[in-house]
């Protein structure tokens, strides 16, 4: 029973995927072609979304509409405590799979009202750590351009955020078909050597521009309903490496999780009290409970229906506005030190 329930599971999340646009075939999104897992490269080149004077303008659109922060208002019209923000503002560069893919606009929401951060986002669905390595050619799902060393001398970012759920099922060609169920060992011994390579690039790029090197940024992940152990162990990567090279590591994933059960998986968790103040993020205020992911999708957090076409998240979605204010908290914290 174990055994079928997990494969049912599994084919279900090689069904359905990031978020994406709702209307986007004028149906709300039913009956369009499912969008890809996290593992899934489906369109991937085509779903980076460079630019930051666009991120700018869609994020001050979205605080308008009232979907970004609490407009520093608390229940009773009561004003919140002020936001402390760094002294100068930090240039982040957000990178990573479809998880990232459906965090981005959110995230840089927050990254600009709560740390004044200047932001760019280049995620692609489907990819691992590898896919953002230099050298990797056709092998990967991330063209040259957007290159976590190449977007390093670009931009001279003070922070790189990786958001990596870790790709078990082989879809990126940089992986080699080196996959969870197949090959533990060696899917454990690659991931830890690709975070090894990523670091040292991205120090190399900011050295060779010139500039300081910036804070690498792990984000760790939420529980896998599947294979708990292996995200438990990915996670452990990322805390390894942050501590060899001096990093940071962001628990988002904690956010995501049980109170009790780090890494126990839920569909829906009690709700916190910004989703209390917020009713659009308590999607059960009834129960006090809100929903993290759709019924038919146990890996995103996008409560929207899926399209074929991965995008940013359009909708209010608990799990990412849980995930991007632990990711936003990280680094004011270490900014405004």
């Amino acid at each position: 029973m174990r055994k079928a329930w997990w494969v049912g599971v599994l084919l279900g999340a090689l069904l359905v995927g990031g978020c994406g646009d709702p209307g986007s075939d004028g149906e709300g999104g039913q009956g369009a072609p499912p969008a890809p897992a996290p593992g899934d490269p489906t369109d991937g080149a085509s779903q980076t979304t460079r630019g930051r004077a666009e991120a700018d303008r869609g994020a001050r659109e979205k605080g308008d509409r009232g979907e970004g922060g609490d407009k520093g208002e608390r229940p009773g019209g009561k004003k919140a405590a002020p936001v402390t923000r760094p002294a100068t503002r930090p240039e982040v560069l957000y990178l990573g799979d479809s998880l990232a893919m459906e965090n981005q606009s959110d995230l840089g929401t927050l990254l600009r009202d709560q740390v004044g951060a200047r932001y760019t986002s280049a995620p692609y669905s489907g990819t691992t750590l590898c896919d953002y390595l230099e050298g990797t050619g056709k092998d990967s799902l991330v063209p040259d351009k957007d290159k976590a060393a190449t977007l390093v001398r670009e931009l001279r970012p003070d922070y790189v955020v990786l958001q990596f759920w870790g790709n078990a099922w082989g879809y990126t060609p940089c992986m080699e078909g080196i996959t969870y169920d197949k090959a533990r060992g060696r899917y454990f011994s690659r991931y830890a050597a690709d975070a090894r390579r990523l670091t040292g690039q991205i120090t190399d790029a900011a050295r060779e521009a010139g500039g300081k090197r910036p804070k690498v940024v792990w984000v760790s992940q939420g529980p896998d309903p599947m294979t708990p152990d292996r995200v438990r162990r990915v996670n452990a990567l990322y805390r390894q490496q942050a501590a060899a090279t001096g990093d940071l590591v962001s628990d988002a994933g904690r956010s995501v999780s049980p109170a009790a059960a780090r890494h126990t998986w839920a569909e829906k968790l009690p709700c916190t009290a910004y989703e209390r103040a917020h009713r659009a993020y308590c999607t059960e205020p009834e129960r006090d409970r809100t929903a993290l992911h759709r019924s038919d999708d146990p890996l995103h957090f996008c409560l929207a229906p899926t399209t074929a076409k991965s995008r940013p998240c359009p909708v209010r979605s608990p799990g990412i506005r849980r995930i991007t204010q632990a990711v936003t908290d990280t680094l004011r914290a270490h900014a405004t030190r």
